[in-house]
């Protein structure tokens, strides 16, 4: 059994309202559009017969709904969201057992309102939250009630990257090239956001919080040494700001915070980084997904298969660790 963890969908009522009344979506929907299968179940079930006993966990794609739409829009956009995922996981549920909710938290109230209907009455199973909040840090104390109505459900968070060409990799020019914004700059928000979090005291405040991150934990398995040992002299690099008391704060050592994390395998089928994910994470928090319809399954699937791994590492990555993480079991 396989079970892809993170993967995309956009039921088709909230992608026709997505549209109608969003802003600034510019190319994205037509690049969506030219993805057929986050769209067209027919073109997508096809693929997805090629793999046996395979299943998806539904996610909705970009755009960040915080973004493109007002406040109220884009509560009222989430909610179209998750009505019709839950309608895809209730008419196709051999192909899609659970999906993950939408949530806007430029109105955390309502967020958390989303949050709870989601899970009580629609059957989610977590919530999709980005790496910032249009600009904003995912610790500011204004998203923390976010991180707490999902430590009450113990339902996992699924950490997306979300950064544009409007981000410039130089300060001296306008946006950034050659769509490295996207390349490089999705890994090193994934790995800002995880830091962030872990130095506020999230872990802490909420030790049964269990966070997916995309891509396999971005940048931290391959830098331990910087966020490890490199970080234990913080605030001896910076001289206007006092950061003496930050590491003191956490209950452990702050590396180990790190390895609470979960990570997927959405690595667009390479083959370097899966060790190092695998030897920081652990096979008990790394997760089998592909990004599908935009990341590809079978070179995915190939890539894990050149690890030197037992039968019960294998099950646990493939599908035991998603079960446990959702609270199902698959026959």
């Amino acid at each position: 059994m396989i079970i892809d963890l993170y993967t995309h969908m956009f039921p088709h009522e909230f992608f026709k309202q997505l549209v109608g009344c969003s802003k600034g979506l510019g190319n994205l929907a037509e690049r969506m559009k030219s993805v057929k299968a986050v769209t067209d179940l027919d073109q997508r079930f096809r693929e997805m017969d090629g793999y046996g006993d395979y299943r998806q966990i539904i996610t909705v794609p970009h755009p960040v709904l915080e973004e493109v739409a007002t406040p109220s829009e884009a509560t009222r956009l989430a909610g179209v969201a998750n009505d019709g995922m839950a309608e895809l996981c209730r008419k196709h549920p051999d192909r899609f057992p659970a999906f993950v909710a939408t949530v806007s938290l430029t109105d955390v109230e309502a967020a958390v309102s989303e949050v709870d209907r989601a899970v009580t009455q629609l059957g989610a199973k977590g919530i999709q939250i980005y790496s910032n909040i249009a600009g904003r840090p995912l610790d500011d104390p204004e998203f923390e009630p976010i991180f707490a109505v999902m430590a009450k459900h113990r339902l996992p968070m699924w950490l997306h990257p979300a950064r544009t060409a409007g981000m410039a990799d130089y300060s001296t020019e306008a946006k950034s090239r050659y769509e490295l914004w996207w390349c490089l700059g999705w890994p090193y928000e994934t790995s800002v956001a995880m830091c962030r979090l872990v130095f506020s005291g999230i872990f802490d405040r909420y030790p049964n919080l269990k966070i997916i991150t995309h891509h396999l934990g971005g940048m931290i398995p391959y830098f331990d040494g910087r966020i490890g040992p490199g970080m234990e002299v913080l605030g001896t690099r910076t001289a206007d700001e006092d950061y003496s008391a930050v590491l003191k704060s956490l209950k452990k050592p702050h590396l180990d915070y790190f390895k609470m994390f979960y990570a997927d395998t959405a690595m667009f089928g390479g083959t370097s980084g899966l060790p190092s994910g695998m030897s920081f994470f652990g096979t008990d928090h790394v997760v089998f997904a592909t990004d599908a319809p935009f990341g590809p399954i079978g070179p995915t699937l190939r890539a894990l298969e050149q690890l030197d791994l037992s039968l019960e590492d294998r099950r646990k990555i493939l599908s035991g660790n998603a079960q446990e993480l959702l609270g199902m079991t698959f026959n």
